[in-house]
């Protein structure tokens, strides 16, 4: 991956090749700035690349492909992002926020819905009456919950976990690392976990 075009043309991630397998936890350590969000980016089609290959079962998704295989990409592997104000839509109360992925990719009744976003919303620490607020309304640690549940909500194969956790308390941390072992156990998906944290990054990997 690189950025920037002549002189000013910088090389971000050269030289990477790893493998993540079906319920699979794969952890991505490195100093800030090497390129560990980058990589992440890149799986999820946000960051173009310019060479290698991004294979999702089996099948190349970097570069241009086939419109059903990009959905099923968007739909398969989701990311939580390390800056959740930016990642989430201002004008959408939490409960859009939640609702609209499922919207889009599912057909599911009202009811049906209504019982995923507030299973999820619980899990990962969101009152019922905190759905209804907006992103500005609540604080770091609890914006990155909802980006979590965001992520979580698709039961995606791959989530791609941007220091997903290093902004909650240490009792949330753990209740949201537990949550996605428990989903992990029953669903099969795969976390590329990017962390610094080497002691949350040997209890989850």
């Amino acid at each position: 991956v690189t950025f920037g075009t002549g002189r000013k043309k910088f090389v971000a991630v050269d030289h990477v090749n790893f493998e993540i397998y079906r319920g699979e936890t794969f952890s991505l350590v490195g100093e800030s700035g090497s390129g560990k969000t980058t990589i992440g980016r890149a799986i999820t089609r946000i960051n173009p690349t310019t060479a290698g290959e991004i294979l999702y079962k089996g099948r190349r998704i970097n570069g241009k492909i086939p419109k059903s295989l990009d959905l099923e990409v968007i739909k398969g592997c989701q990311m939580i992002f390390q800056d959740p104000y930016s990642s989430l839509n201002p004008r959408m109360t939490v409960r859009k926020l939640l609702e609209e992925p499922l919207i889009t990719h599912f057909r599911l009744s009202q009811d049906a819905l209504n019982e995923r976003v507030l299973w999820i919303s619980g899990a990962v620490g969101i009152s019922p009456e905190q759905l209804d607020r907006y992103p500005h309304q609540f604080s770091g640690g609890q914006r990155q919950r909802v980006g979590i549940a965001r992520a979580l909500i698709m039961n995606p194969k791959l989530i791609i976990a941007d220091e997903c956790i290093s902004a909650l308390d240490v009792s949330i941390q753990a209740q949201v690392v537990n949550l996605m072992k428990d989903i992990q156990q029953e669903t099969g998906t795969a976390y590329l976990f990017i962390a610094h944290d080497l002691s949350m990054v040997k209890y989850i990997s």
